[in-house]
């Protein structure tokens, strides 16, 4: 990616850097959302720090819109070709593909959330590590239809686009370099991500 390979030598991408880092970064994040093995929090953090050390006042901006409406197309992407394998007789391999990535504990605290909750606790699954698919897949069990699922997620895409660039100007402010802020920010990022596996795995041994 054009904003990581400038990063890394310490310079800032111009005007055709930033023609093909953009759509880059929508399409990562957009094919993140739709099969969830992509860090897409990662990019947007990386992407930040870049941004940050810049000089063009809108490059962060940029960075947010770009980011957030890759993630909401992605998730309604996504959330449609569930809602055509739940109609289907046969289902689909999107829909086993949410299923697959929704452990029975964590979909049954989703329905359960879901009901009382409803478009906050979807705000909330976009902010929580492996939380996302377990809550669509609640929706789509539920039978939400797509005008609400679409209302609930644009928040929840908005604050999650904020929360991964915050991350990555933090880095940018603690590291002269780009590249040191990069660092920073994935490290922190995976370590995010990876907290309630860990927590998981420990607290039984207590």
């Amino acid at each position: 990616m054009t904003w990581l390979a400038a990063a890394s030598t310490g310079a800032t991408p111009g005007a055709a850097g930033q023609a093909i880092g953009y759509p880059t970064l929508f399409l990562l994040v957009f094919l993140g959302a739709l099969v969830p093995v992509v860090p897409t929090g990662a990019l947007v953090s990386s992407a930040a720090v870049v941004a940050f050390h810049r000089t063009e006042p809108l490059s962060l901006t940029l960075v947010f819109v770009t980011a957030s409406l890759a993630a909401f197309l992605g998730d309604i992407a996504l959330y449609w070709l569930g809602r055509r394998g739940m109609g289907s007789k046969n289902g689909s391999r999107w829909l086993e593909a949410i299923r697959r990535r929704a452990p029975e504990e964590r979909l049954a605290q989703a329905q359960g959330k879901l009901a009382d909750h409803g478009v906050a606790l979807l705000v909330l699954s976009r902010l929580v590590p492996a939380g996302r698919i377990p809550v669509m897949l609640a929706c789509l069990m539920a039978e939400w239809p797509l005008r609400r699922f679409v209302r609930g997620n644009l928040p929840a895409c908005l604050a999650w686009a904020v929360t991964y660039q915050l991350i990555g100007i933090l880095g940018g402010s603690l590291f002269e370099e780009p590249w040191e802020g990069v660092l920073a920010a994935v490290v922190l990022t995976v370590a995010i991500s990876a907290a309630p596996t860990v927590w998981k795995r420990v607290r039984p041994a207590k």
